[in-house]
């Protein structure tokens, strides 16, 4: 019966810990989506790099908000970080023109029927947006928020990001 126990709080301990951990970038990395020319593009190309990456929608106050914000980080920290968007869209064509107006000089990528079970998969197990993953260049996820982006989830997940 001891036995019994300890295994059971041995597992209860090790689900505990394991509620900490932040999902794997694989399904990420993994994925091909079109870009905003419609045009299947291999996610891959951007393993070993530092990423920032944004599911948004066109419909989605908050997403818009935090716009600025990304392309402000994207060129603070040129050359050392890459910011790609996820549109949580069916069509490229609504896509490009929004990325046009919002002025979005980093990679955007229409995610069509892949978008919420890739965020899902990624940890986003509600489908809510804005949904923003931080992955370091190991591959590992070290900071996600859910919601408008601040200040603070940059200040927070760049030490970690950059790491080498």
């Amino acid at each position: 019966m001891k036995h019994l126990f300890a295994t059971i709080v041995l597992a209860l301990f090790a689900q505990f810990g394991q509620a900490d951990e932040q999902p794997s970038s694989e399904p990420l990395l993994a994925a091909t989506l079109a870009d905003v020319n419609d045009q299947p593009e291999a996610l891959s190309r951007y393993r070993g790099k530092p990423l920032v990456v944004n599911f948004w929608a066109r419909w989605c106050g908050p997403c818009k908000a935090e716009i600025p914000e990304l392309i402000a980080f994207r060129q603070a920290h040129k050359g050392q970080v890459e910011i790609l968007g996820i549109g949580i869209e069916d069509r490229a064509e609504p896509v490009k023109d929004f990325a046009k107006a919002y002025e979005m000089d980093y990679p955007i990528f229409v995610a069509k029927e892949q978008g919420i079970p890739l965020m899902k998969a990624l940890g986003n197990t509600k489908g809510g947006l804005p949904y923003t993953l931080f992955i370091n260049r190991q591959g590992k996820i070290v900071h996600t928020r859910m919601g408008l982006l601040k200040e603070a989830d940059f200040t927070a997940a760049t030490p970690a990001l950059l790491a080498k």
